[in-house]
């Protein structure tokens, strides 16, 4: 008779329990071992970074921006009045004289409006010396009154006095003495009366002669302007140089201060460089520049800042001291790098990619022992075109990955082949 062992059964089932709970805690605590294990490093290929030695010495901040050559005189000549382009005589890139004539315009009511004004004048003129000969004509005839009047009182005098004398005497009566220094004292009031009559025309002639001259300037003016605009139908360069632009065609009909030609003096040129508005904050008049033209590089110095700022860049005008290279002419690209100053003792490195001035970034330090790159925190501080200053995270000697690791962010090592 078979005798069934329940405990025995039941010893096995805590066995089978008891083993799966310890493979169980043995599972989780390898999990939780690899889970500490850092990842594996990933091989990057040593040729396809770019990387650099942390060095300590004189560092040069510079400030690098691109621009064009132009010319120091460049003049623009406008239209002075509504006008047709009739005939275009010389085309941009032709040397021109002061006097060279660029283009024809036509404008009947300018030549019209330009005889007007000079007849005008010369009508003033003619009825100026008109005036003047009447006035002076009517000044000789107050003058030549005034010497009559002043001769009949000395006639009235003298015989006042010889009347004077026989009166005495008893010659004659006392009131025929009378009668006659009566009128030569009448004649005398009337001599003093011409004199400030004559004094009144001078100032009266004086002031009408004034008006007409005023009126004869001013109708001078109107008839030059005429002119100058009639002789700037033919449209004159102004300056000797080389004609660059003409916006004109023929048979186009311009409106007055419209830009017709542009003419620049080539042996002359400055740099006129686009400066980023991050960087144009050290940059100040009379620092040196170096401008390189493609076939030569040419130094020059700061001489003026614009205050705007134009699509995110400040336009910084270089005057050049050095003799440009054969080849220069306006509009050529050049390159300009403007020197801020020289730090004589600092701890600087190639500037990483995304690496800012001023900023804290992790950069991947190379050990040439093991060949492992590690992620390392770095401060960084003043910047260069090239290079920027290390304030904090690495020493002399250490070798550097420059290039873009954004790839390995989740690796704090790699492995460098």
């Amino acid at each position: 008779m078979d005798i069934q062992r329940i405990d025995r059964k039941r010893q096995k089932q805590i066995r089978r329990w008891g083993l799966g709970l310890l493979g169980g805690l043995a599972t989780l605590g390898l999990l939780a071992w690899l889970a500490t294990l850092d990842p594996a490093a990933p091989s990057v290929d040593k040729a396809s970074l770019w990387t650099d030695t942390v060095k300590r010495g004189e560092m040069l901040r510079e400030v690098r921006g691109p621009g064009v050559l132009v010319p120091k005189e460049i003049r623009w000549i406008a239209a002075d009045t509504p006008a047709r382009v009739e005939r275009i005589i010389v085309r941009p890139g032709a040397s021109v004289q002061p006097d060279t004539v660029i283009m024809e315009l036509s404008n009947p009511e300018v030549i019209d409006q330009a005889l007007a004004a000079e007849a005008a004048l010369a009508a003033a003129e003619a009825d100026y010396t008109a005036r003047v000969a009447t006035l002076q004509s009517q000044l000789l005839d107050q003058r030549a009154l005034q010497a009559q009047v002043t001769a009949e009182y000395e006639s009235a005098r003298l015989q006042a006095e010889a009347e004077g004398e026989l009166a005495k005497k008893g010659i004659i009566p006392s009131i025929q003495f009378r009668r006659s220094q009566l009128n030569a004292e009448q004649l005398k009031g009337r001599v003093a009366i011409e004199a400030q009559r004559i004094d009144q025309f001078k100032a009266s002639l004086d002031a009408q002669l004034a008006a007409d001259r005023a009126r004869i300037a001013q109708l001078k003016n109107a008839a030059q302007l005429r002119r100058r605009q009639a002789d700037a139908l033919n449209l004159r360069a102004g300056i000797a140089g080389v004609l660059q632009q003409v916006p004109v065609q023929e048979g186009q009909q311009v409106a007055p201060g419209t830009n017709l030609a542009r003419v620049a003096r080539p042996g002359e040129l400055m740099a006129e460089l686009r400066i980023p508005e991050t960087q144009i904050k050290d940059v100040v008049l009379g620092q040196g520049v170096r401008v390189d033209t493609r076939n030569g590089v040419v130094a020059g110095n700061v001489t003026r800042i614009d205050p705007a700022v134009q699509n995110g860049a400040v336009l910084v005008d270089v005057e050049l001291s050095g003799e440009l290279p054969s080849g220069a002419r306006p509009d050529l690209s050049v390159d300009g790098i403007i020197e801020i100053e020289r730090l004589p003792d600092v701890l600087f490195v190639g500037r990483p990619a995304y690496g800012q001035p001023e900023s804290d970034v992790r950069l991947f330090r190379i050990d040439p022992d093991s060949g492992l790159a590690q992620r390392v925190p770095v401060r960084l501080g003043r910047a260069s075109v090239s290079v920027i200053e290390v304030q904090q995270g690495l020493a002399p000697g250490d070798q550097i990955i420059l290039s873009d690791t954004s790839q390995w962010d989740d690796y704090d090592r790699l492995r460098i082949n």
